[in-house]
């Protein structure tokens, strides 16, 4: 108890006898904090009376239990049993969990934790380092550089998230869905207006009809007012819930039929699993994406609303009209996963290979701007069947009229507009990826700590 006394006396920087946020930044400023969530997290998590901070029972409790995760970490690191961590276990855990790095990069992650000079880590050593880091144990550090769901650009082609064991016995896993489905509805409301745009260029703008974002926005205003900006959102963010879940379902069925026993899959295995998942929940719910392209073109008092939209379309197109768009949509899964885990993966690698000198922690911003990057990446690739897809859902059946093909319409696009004609849309589509990114980011981060779901 003397050392944990001393460690609080140490961390209360205005010595009222409770620790706060505030004492928490301050204290740990010379730790490796690569969450600013990071304060938060400990008082929340430590905190008992609800009072927003921690008195030094409070924290010895918080200690004690962080102590048990880190006591039972150290032993599933600890794979010769010598009570010793090495640099050759280090390699080990972590090319078990996908990321490879060389002997010399594990050695430098040890002297960041090594005190005596002996290139081992002690159970004494493992402690004291992670006692207040917010990083629990070498395989979360992984799990932070999983390209995940949380980086909500409102395309709906990532490869699902994965989860740990733990999680999936605890229940953890679905309030990370819940927190990022609420992390996706906040960011796709506020980049709407940029979608909508993206979706009216993407049908109408043409050579004849150069539209501009800044002449976009004032089209739509003029036709329907402000409120206009946000055509098509309600079913956007409707369609959050069904897609994510049906997609976790399958993804989790299909790693059981590829009967790899690894915790977390190799890329390829990822790519196959993840494009795989992708095309069943996109083919289950496929009609709302249809019904939110027609909302977002429609006119001011075309239709009251969803179901209304819905039944005018059944009426007057039979139920086809539901699935216009399927095919190229269905082929813009494997360029957009394959190219986005692959840029992510190369990112993640080159990072690590050059800058993990003391320790793998990434940094929010290094996360930010790899999922970004990926991302947009992903999008580049697959824009051309995007807006091929878009263009045939939003085409009305006119009666006599041929059927627009998906073959025909790339070719009357290139004929007529040439291969510009097939990235209209693209700068509105691109300016909301930043925003859609950052938003989802703080979001979900917030709401993993009200649904009291653990750091990763």
């Amino acid at each position: 108890e003397r050392r944990l006394r001393a460690l609080f006396q140490k961390l209360d920087v205005n010595r009222d006898g409770a620790l706060c946020i505030h004492d928490l930044a301050e204290g740990t400023k010379e730790l490796t904090v690569f969450d600013f969530f990071f304060e938060q997290k400990i008082v929340k998590a430590g905190d008992k009376d609800l009072d927003g901070q921690l008195d030094f029972e409070e924290f010895v409790h918080y200690l004690q239990d962080h102590e048990k995760k880190l006591r039972l970490v150290f032993k599933s690191l600890d794979k010769k049993n010598d009570g010793r961590i090495d640099a050759q276990e280090i390699v080990q855990s972590l090319r078990d969990l996908g990321v490879k790095i060389s002997e010399q990069q594990a050695e430098k992650i040890l002297k960041s934790m090594d005190k005596n000079g002996t290139m081992t880590i002690d159970w004494n050593e493992w402690r004291d380092y992670h006692l207040l880091h917010p990083v629990e144990n070498i395989p979360e550090i992984i799990l932070y550089w999983k390209h995940s769901t949380i980086f909500d650009v409102g395309e709906n082609l990532t490869v699902p998230d994965e989860f740990t064991v733990e999680e999936r016995q605890t229940g953890m896993w679905w309030r990370h869905l819940v927190a990022g489905g609420g992390a996706g509805a906040v960011s796709r409301t506020c980049t709407a207006p940029l979608d909508r745009l993206k979706v009216l260029m993407q049908v109408h703008a043409s050579r004849s009809n150069n539209m501009c974002i800044i002449g976009g926005f004032t089209q739509m205003i003029r036709e329907g007012g402000p409120r206009s900006l946000w055509r098509g959102n309600g079913i956007n963010v409707l369609k959050i819930a069904p897609e994510s879940a049906i997609k976790f379902m399958a993804y989790e069925q299909i790693k059981r039929f590829i009967g790899t026993d690894q915790e977390m899959l190799r890329i390829h295995e990822r790519l196959l699993a993840g494009s795989l998942a992708g095309a069943i929940a996109q083919s289950s719910i496929y009609p709302m994406e249809v019904l939110k392209t027609r909302m977002a073109l429609r006119k001011t008092g075309q239709y009251s609303g969803m179901l209304d939209c819905a039944k005018n379309i059944l009426s007057k197109e039979g139920m086809a009209a539901f699935y216009k768009g399927y095919i190229p949509n269905m082929l813009g899964i494997i360029p957009y996963a394959g190219i986005d885990l692959a840029v992510y993966e190369t990112l993640k690698n080159t990072w690590l290979q050059r800058y993990a000198v003391n320790s793998a922690d990434p940094g929010v911003f290094v996360l930010l701007a790899c999922g970004t990057i990926s991302s947009t990446c992903g999008q580049l690739a697959s824009y051309p069947l995007a807006l091929v897809r878009t263009r045939m859902q939003a085409q009305a059946s006119v009666e006599g009229a041929p059927e627009v093909t998906m073959r025909g319409l790339f070719k009357h696009i290139l004929k007529t507009e040439g291969a510009f004609g097939l990235y209209r849309g693209l700068a509105p589509n691109f300016m909301k990826v930043i925003p859609a990114v950052s938003i989802s980011y703080v979001v979900y981060e917030n709401l993993k700590m009200t649904l009291g779901v653990e750091s990763r």
